[in-house]
């Protein structure tokens, strides 16, 4: 029997009560098969969900959120500007993989951008009026306060990235999802090393972000004691890097490679090497990191990187959340996943 049509009046929309009475169970039964509730024989839930069916009914959301006392809703903060996260594949990429983990679990991603401490106050009101069960928080800088906005309302969080240095007392105390920045960046290094390059320049990311730290670490690891005028900061951007390129070109015309700590930094690296005349990668090899597609095989020549598994990692975060909510907080449960360097044509 098909259910009703979504222009009938609300009136007229079928109730629970008309469930029960249509799958011949209580109301409370019925109630509790509609709202995930257990303790009802099979029978009965086929019955019940047979009904919905038929009559086309709709749950109240209101009424499961008392029952369930979980709205289905996880809060997803990215902490940088909207221009960045539309731009980055990065972002794309990271909510491709918590958007695809929520719906797995049937619950609503809500995205809240952060690009000012003025933009706090928004956050904190919505937090503080139960709308999410969880939150997902990445792109934090070392100087965020929104660890502590999110630790007033004691809202279970998972976090994308260390949210401190490593061994810092913030990163001990919440679980996170990270990819061993560090490893893969000595990986990056040794692979020019392995080419017999001997001016190695590095290209960092912002060093209020553990991740570009790390990398800057990994770098060092493998480069002890280097001419800090091979080092040169960008912002995680394309021009940033091709800021960070010219500079480095300025101070060090004999370089003859290049480790930049994402791939948007390579492609605006490659662009100036390629303006300066140096082929790459006869004159200057270069590596990337993140091995986002859309710009590590769009450039010429296709980028070598070090693949971090970034949608994998968007999904792991829902399931570390999912478990604190289904066990009553069980603590801390990091994971560090792997990196591997990808070879292309640049190095």
């Amino acid at each position: 029997m098909p259910g009703p049509s979504p222009d009938a009046p609300l009136h007229a929309r079928p109730t629970l009560e008309a469930v029960a009475a249509r799958a011949g169970v209580s109301r409370a039964t019925a109630s509790r098969v509609v709202n995930g509730g257990a303790g009802v024989r099979q029978p009965l839930v086929d019955q019940v969900r047979k009904a919905v069916e038929e009559l086309g009914y709709i749950p109240n959301h209101a009424a499961r959120t008392l029952v369930t006392r979980r709205n289905g809703a996880v809060a997803v903060i990215i902490d940088e500007p909207e221009v960045r996260i539309f731009s980055d594949p990065f972002f794309s990429q990271h909510i491709r993989g918590i958007s695809r983990e929520l719906n797995a679990h049937d619950a609503q991603l809500v995205l809240l951008l952060v690009e000012g401490s003025g933009d706090f106050d928004r956050v904190s009101r919505y937090l503080a009026g139960g709308h999410v069960d969880g939150v997902l928080a990445f792109s934090l800088h070392t100087d965020d306060e929104l660890p502590a906005v999110i630790r007033r309302f004691r809202v279970p969080t998972v976090y994308g990235g260390r949210p401190g240095r490593p061994g810092a007392a913030s990163e001990l105390a919440v679980p996170f999802v990270d990819c061993d920045n560090r490893g893969g960046a000595r990986e990056a290094v040794r692979h020019l090393v392995s080419l017999g390059r001997r001016h190695i320049a590095h290209i960092a990311g912002p060093r209020d972000q553990t991740s570009a730290l790390d990398r800057i670490d990994g770098y060092t690891d493998v480069l002890p004691g280097g001419d800090p005028a091979l080092v040169e900061d960008g912002d995680f951007t394309a021009e940033g890097g091709a800021r960070a390129m010219t500079r480095l070109l300025e101070r060090r015309p004999d370089l003859d490679a290049v480790f930049a700590a994402n791939d948007l930094m390579a492609s605006g690296a490659l662009r100036v090497l390629r303006e300066h005349g140096r082929r790459v990668p006869q004159d200057v090899a270069l590596v990337g990191f993140d091995d986002m597609e859309s710009v590590a095989e769009a450039t010429d020549p296709p980028l070598t990187t070090v693949r971090q598994d970034v949608v994998g990692m968007g999904r792991l975060m829902v399931r570390l959340l999912m478990e604190r909510l289904s066990d009553g907080d069980p603590g801390p449960d990091s994971v560090i996943t792997p990196t591997e360097l990808v070879r292309r044509a640049s190095a």
